[in-house]
């Protein structure tokens, strides 16, 4: 069903439950929390490509799409046990030897009735860690300039920043400009290191 939990609350403290999983199957209340709290997120001008609710069948489908797609892995947030937010760990096809060192980070949002409880944080670092275990190096992401508080996070958790789209996406009307990040997720070794640096 299951794997890579991640509970963070400690025993003795009180406040929310906050976890995430990645999932191979949606139960029913799942799957409905997830449109839900992707279509709040979408009205709220975040998460990813939708810039108006697509409508909860399309929703369904989607994502009922994305855990048939074999380079892509679905990360669930919950909120005491609710679904609240998501992402997706994108691997590379096999036909692209090039670039088999790094995985990318897409489509990550929290519904804006559970932020402020650290769960895109919690969110990202476990596709990160996620990414890490399966040996990626390199874990590439993208993301629009409107979305201030995820430009934040990103750059807290090290990713470094490396170019600028001008024109990345047409939201209300108007062009907005979108930033590619990378984040390197494991130790070079000493050689490479050199070689990089000639």
């Amino acid at each position: 069903m299951s794997d890579l939990p991640a509970e963070t609350r400690p025993a003795s403290s009180p406040g929310p439950l906050r976890a995430v999983e990645r999932v191979e199957e949606f139960s029913d209340d799942d799957l409905h929390a997830l449109c839900e709290a992707t279509h709040a997120a979408i009205i709220e001008g975040g998460g990813f490509g939708w810039v108006a609710p697509p409508g909860h069948r399309a929703l369904e489908s989607y994502f009922r799409g994305v855990l048939l797609v074999p380079e892509r892995a679905l990360f669930l947030a919950r909120l005491n046990g609710v679904v609240v937010g998501a992402a997706q760990l994108v691997r590379p096809p096999r036909n692209n030897e090039a670039q088999a060192f790094a995985a990318s980070l897409m489509h990550s949002f929290v519904a804006p009735y559970a932020r402020g409880h650290g769960m895109a944080r919690l969110l990202t670092v476990e596709v990160e860690e996620a990414a890490r275990a399966l040996g990626y190096q390199v874990l590439n992401l993208d993301v629009r300039e409107t979305q201030a508080a995820a430009l934040r996070l990103y750059e807290s958790l090290g990713f470094v920043r490396w170019g600028v789209h001008p024109a990345y996406a047409r939201v209300d009307g108007r062009t907005v400009r979108g930033f590619y990040y990378y984040k390197l997720l494991q130790t070079q070794p000493a050689r490479e290191r050199g070689e990089a640096a000639a």
